[in-house]
């Protein structure tokens, strides 16, 4: 028997095993991304009300609702400093004509501009898209200078489909991460990024300080497990989640974050599920709807919500998902 092959003893086990056990917690310990760690307690920095998945409609009542959640945010004791609303403001404008997205759009401007007292940015949702989800789209609606993203990015006044910003020692990135999707996919769209945006998005983080804190803001999930439970996803024996549900392209995103340790959280909706998970040194969170159930009732066990997101100086988020209709 060659001596590699030869069988270790129990004494050479107990070594070999105590060995990678001690390597194991290394190696464990090193893919665990955090910042220089601190003595001092954590401070505050800022506070974030995180809308996502309003829905809104030209109806008085849901109207009604909508300036119900922005004044609901506002006027917490310990009220936020700004709004980041991840996307879907509108019902939909996937599946329906230029002029009905039109005035949906117009019901959200309405009721954030009689709202909204504090700086909000926004970011597209799959149903911001016009006209991608139209069977047979006339060679007007195709030629429309509206046609797809253009319409949201004009009625929200954005400076492009995806942006940065800078706040309270955070670096924001706000993402587009609705795409088309290839012939397989039975959705008109499917998270992902394409290729100009990541090129973008990795040159925005490397000429961030490597000590200013980082979060993504995408409307599709980039990880998250509560899609895992949105319909019967393990019916044909292994779990099956659409890519329109969570990105596609996560993996890609595991590898730029584990460059950057000051990546700390992601922020999506889309789900109108909450939930949050750490993973390698990023938190993954989920904030619901504000619409929860598209206006009726809750979705999942979610009722309609938004969420009170905390950051701080070390990087950490805490969070807390606020109920805001009677």
């Amino acid at each position: 028997m060659p001596e590699a092959h030869k069988p270790l003893s129990r004494r050479q086990f107990v070594h070999l095993s105590g060995v990678f056990a001690l390597g194991t917690i290394s190696a464990c310990a090193s893919t665990q991304p955090r910042l220089n760690p601190s003595s001092s307690p954590k401070k505050r920095l800022m506070r974030i009300a995180h809308f996502t998945d309003v829905h809104i409609l030209p109806i008085g009542v849901i109207e009604n609702k909508v300036a119900a959640a922005f004044r609901h945010a506002q006027n917490q004791p310990d009220p936020p400093e700004m709004i980041l609303n991840s996307g879907d403001s509108i019902m939909d404008s996937l599946e329906t004509n230029r002029e009905n997205a039109e005035k949906q759009w117009d019901a959200f401007n309405k009721v954030v501009q009689a709202e909204c007292r504090l700086p909000i940015y926004h970011a597209i949702g799959n149903h911001d898209v016009w006209g991608w989800g139209l069977s047979n789209p006339s060679a007007d609606i195709l030629s429309d200078a509206m046609y797809g993203k253009n319409l949201v990015i004009q009625r929200l006044g954005l400076p492009n489909r995806y942006y940065s910003f800078d706040r309270s020692g955070w670096h924001f990135i706000v993402l587009d991460s609705t795409h088309l999707p290839n012939e397989a996919s039975q959705h008109p769209y499917i998270g992902r990024l394409d290729d100009e945006q990541f090129d973008w998005l990795e040159k925005d983080i490397a000429q961030v300080d490597s000590q200013t804190l980082i979060c993504l803001v995408s409307h599709i999930p980039i990880l998250c497990a509560c899609e895992f439970f949105d319909g019967e996803n393990e019916a044909s024996g292994n779990w099956i989640v659409p890519a329109a549900w969570m990105h596609i392209d996560a993996r890609r995103f595991r590898s730029l974050f584990l460059k950057h340790p000051n990546i700390r959280l992601c922020l999506s909706g889309h789900a109108h599920q909450y939930e949050s998970l750490d993973y390698l040194g990023v938190r993954y969170q989920t904030d619901g709807a504000i619409c929860g159930n598209w206006w009726r009732g809750s979705y999942m066990d979610f009722p309609p919500a938004y969420v009170l997101v905390d950051l701080y100086d070390d990087g950490s988020a805490e969070s807390q998902f606020v109920a805001y209709a009677d």
